[in-house]
């Protein structure tokens, strides 16, 4: 009777626990961020325990069918997974970025450099002959230094606070909110094209996770809302000094909060995710040792159409970085 009893109870566990998490990442109230900051496989993978145990050990009844509700809720919600639908894509390969479908493509990396903890970071960007490259925690110095090694003193770089970025080609005007951690550039292309370029660094992630502490839910939240808040500025400030949605942008950097966040909701109307397009491979960007939380981004509007993308391990970051391959409709 008391093997029958625990197993029923974790079942019911499992069951409730996934009833739990699949309100928590389908509506992300604010209130549960603490919650939903870390990835829905790992509290699919307490759910699976409870469900597995259940079954193998108490032999519980409908503990095999809520292992599979389990499975699919993974299979359907997690952000790794989404790369399944991209399977017989091919990666974006170091050297020079080749053309696709005989037509050239841009190659953009976004990189938070940790202020090069472990190197120098232009080592690892060099390798892959980016056009335009967004940089994250890095000195003003270090960003005049990857610029000389990617071009040859040809290219061009602006820097704000600690973002910089670097392109190959000139740089038409530059914006900048002495508030943020944040750049919006406009590119001259080689065929006269303006492409406008907006660099983030969104407040970073609180990483309390007593959850047993009230403290911890109420600063989550309290993080999430400031990092809202600042996205909604750049995106007003990027409205106001273009003409979206005709106005060909991408829009990238260290967005310190998951894919599932519902920071990431503010810019699904004019952008999409490249990696999520047409990534490939395991894309968590941080830590990058056991990247388990994918944090840096490079959205596009339709203007562009992600053709690669690949999240790479660096040597001289605590950040795995992006490389895209956008070829203009």
């Amino acid at each position: 009777m008391l093997r029958r009893g625990l197993g029923w109870l974790l079942v019911g566990a499992s069951l409730l626990l996934h009833l739990f998490t699949v309100y928590c990442f389908a509506q992300q109230p604010d209130r549960f961020t603490a919650f939903t900051i870390m990835p829905i496989w790992l509290w699919g993978g307490v759910g699976l325990l409870f469900s597995i145990f259940a079954f193998y050990v108490l032999r519980a009844s409908l503990s095999l069918i809520v292992t599979g509700i389990w499975a699919l809720t993974l299979l359907v919600g997690a952000d790794e997974a989404r790369v399944l639908t991209n399977l017989g894509k091919a990666p974006p390969l170091p050297g020079p970025a080749a053309p696709f479908h005989g037509q050239s493509v841009i190659r953009v990396i976004t990189l938070n450099c940790a202020f090069f903890s472990y190197g120098n970071a232009a080592t690892d960007l060099a390798a892959w002959q980016p056009d335009i490259v967004l940089l994250q925690d890095i000195y003003p110095y270090q960003v005049s230094q990857i610029a000389n090694v990617l071009y040859g003193g040809r290219g061009d770089y602006r820097t704000h606070q600690t973002n910089g970025l670097v392109t190959r080609w000139r740089i038409q005007r530059e914006i900048r909110n002495p508030t943020q951690r944040s750049q919006q550039l406009t590119l001259l292309l080689p065929n006269r094209l303006e492409i406008e370029i907006v660099n983030v660094h969104l407040p970073t992630a609180t990483t309390d996770l007593r959850l047993w502490k009230k403290s911890a839910w109420v600063e989550h939240r309290n993080n999430r809302l400031f990092r809202e808040n600042e996205l909604t500025l750049i995106q007003r400030v990027l409205d106001q000094t273009t003409h979206m949605p005709d106005t060909p942008v991408i829009f990238g950097g260290d967005f310190n909060a998951p894919a599932t966040d519902v920071v990431h909701r503010q810019l699904t109307r004019d952008f999409q995710d490249s990696f999520a397009t047409a990534g490939i491979g395991w894309g968590d960007t941080y830590q990058r040792r056991l990247p388990v939380l994918r944090i840096d981004y490079l959205y596009a509007t339709r203007h562009f159409f992600p053709v690669r993308s690949r999240a790479v391990t660096t040597r001289n970051s605590d950040h795995r970085m992006v490389v895209t391959d956008f070829q203009l409709r």
